[in-house]
């Protein structure tokens, strides 16, 4: 199947580009002619908008022509706490005061259960502080073996159940770490509620259930993830939305802008090109 997916569709998660500026990283993306942009709060610095403020930044992404479209993440949302609360406001003010759209909310991730009942409370507590910032809340399954959300079919109907506005994220690196994502989704998933999708390849031969975050680089021909092959079926399932490319190895420590542009613009080839 050949894809002829628009430039404006693609977006660039700053994980990419560890040890660039925010200023640097927004003129590469414009360089490459893409206008969208994820933020974090888990990089070096430890804050989402580094030695800048959030006004700064806004006027940073104006003037450079980009939209940013998520900051990832509230982390873990499904675990109620104060700290978890004072934390999500800190983000959401983050959020709003840089101008973008969408916060992320992961679940906890280190083997502890968590009931639907307590993620449907979750949901329910966290969605009128996204509404008093207007910010979308994009609910982030993870496909580790100990995550407590691993389904995004789960997912959906928990925010149905919750009767709030989130919209899910799809990740094509959990998807394929969930072993019964395909099916799941093919019965319980409505692309329509789809906000975001991020996009990253796996080459390492290591079982499924040892990959981990370190081994998530960008798409290739060999990647083990069919990241193009998810797109397909997303794109033939009526998904137009955004794609954004998320790796996440510690190999992008040590590359130069020229090595990152190369590897989104490979990507990007690779998905609107038959092999």
């Amino acid at each position: 199947m050949t894809l002829s997916i628009a430039t404006s569709r693609f977006c660039v998660n700053r994980k990419i580009a560890p040890n660039l500026s925010i200023e640097r990283f927004f003129n590469l993306v414009t360089q490459l002619g893409l206008n969208k942009v994820e933020l974090r709060n888990d990089m070096k610095s430890g804050r989402v908008t580094d030695d800048l403020t959030g006004e700064e930044v806004n006027a940073l992404a104006r003037q450079s022509g980009i939209e940013i479209v998520t900051i990832n993440a509230v982390y873990p949302f499904n675990q109620l706490s104060e700290d978890l609360l004072q934390r999500t406001r800190q983000l959401l003010s983050d959020a709003q005061a840089v101008g973008a759209a969408s916060l992320v909310l992961c679940p906890l991730n280190d083997g502890t259960p968590i009931s639907a009942a307590e993620t449907v409370t979750a949901l329910q507590t966290l969605a009128p502080l996204f509404a008093d910032y207007g910010i979308q809340g994009l609910v982030e399954p993870l496909g580790f073996p100990q995550s407590s959300l691993r389904s995004a079919a789960l997912a959906q109907t928990l925010i149905k159940e919750a009767g709030v506005p989130f919209r899910l994220l799809i990740d094509t690196f959990h998807h394929h770490l969930y072993e019964d994502a395909e099916k799941a989704f093919e019965q319980g998933v409505d692309v329509q509620q789809i906000g975001l999708v991020h996009l990253s390849g796996v080459t390492d031969p290591r079982p499924v259930a040892q990959l981990t975050d370190e081994e998530r680089i960008m798409l290739s021909a060999d990647d083990r993830l069919r990241s193009k092959q998810q797109v397909e079926q997303l794109e033939k399932r009526g998904y137009t939305g955004l794609y954004a490319f998320e790796p996440f190895s510690s190999v992008m420590n040590n590359w130069q802008e020229e090595e990152i542009a190369r590897e989104i613009r490979n990507s990007i080839h690779l998905l609107n090109h038959s092999a």
